[in-house]
């Protein structure tokens, strides 16, 4: 198993999160990882992406040129890692935000609604990340969520470990949403 990813958003939108939360969940799972953070010049509001690799054998390197799946946050960022994603590949879409016109017909793609959902379902928009992480997972099940939730106290300070229920809710969420669409 080989799994290559890139998330990529606006600075404040959890992009740095949920490549961390992956990250950790595979080492929870005994499996081998890498995570990359980058930056815009800005931290919050400006541009951000993460790359992370799992994997069940050693990582050769951390430096992902062509992602098995990428996950769009914001408009820009569908525009600058949708040429890089392997055909194939998944391609998940915050379509709260993005408007995908995609130009190739040889991905899987799933929009998902995600800040509408996390604002209609749950009252509250700061968990929409975790809605398409959980659609992640749902997909590719490369960690699980009970993982993701274990990661998630290394993650957040102790001081917000009372989001935890709120964050496993946001991930069924995702998972029951990617259920549906079938993809």
């Amino acid at each position: 198993m080989l799994e290559e990813l890139i998330i990529a958003g606006f600075g404040g939108q959890g992009v740095m999160s949920m490549g961390q939360l992956i990250t950790y969940a595979g080492m929870i799972e005994n499996k081998n990882v890498a995570w990359i953070p980058s930056y815009g010049p800005e931290m919050r509001g400006g541009t951000a992406n993460c790359a992370v690799t799992v994997s069940d054998r050693e990582i050769s390197s951390p430096v992902v040129t062509e992602p098995s799946t990428v996950i769009i946050m914001n408009q820009p960022s569908l525009k600058k890692f949708l040429p890089l994603l392997k055909p194939g590949g998944l391609l998940l879409i915050n379509s709260s935000l993005v408007t995908a016109d995609i130009p190739r017909d040889d991905l899987r793609v799933l929009e998902i609604p995600s800040n509408e959902l996390a604002n209609e379902k749950l009252d509250n928009t700061r968990v929409a990340n975790i809605i398409i992480l959980g659609a992640y997972i749902e997909i590719t099940k490369v960690v699980t969520i009970d993982s993701i939730v274990e990661s998630l106290k290394k993650v957040l300070p102790e001081r917000r470990h009372n989001l935890i229920p709120l964050n496993r809710q946001a991930m069924e969420l995702g998972a029951e949403f990617a259920k549906q669409a079938n993809i």
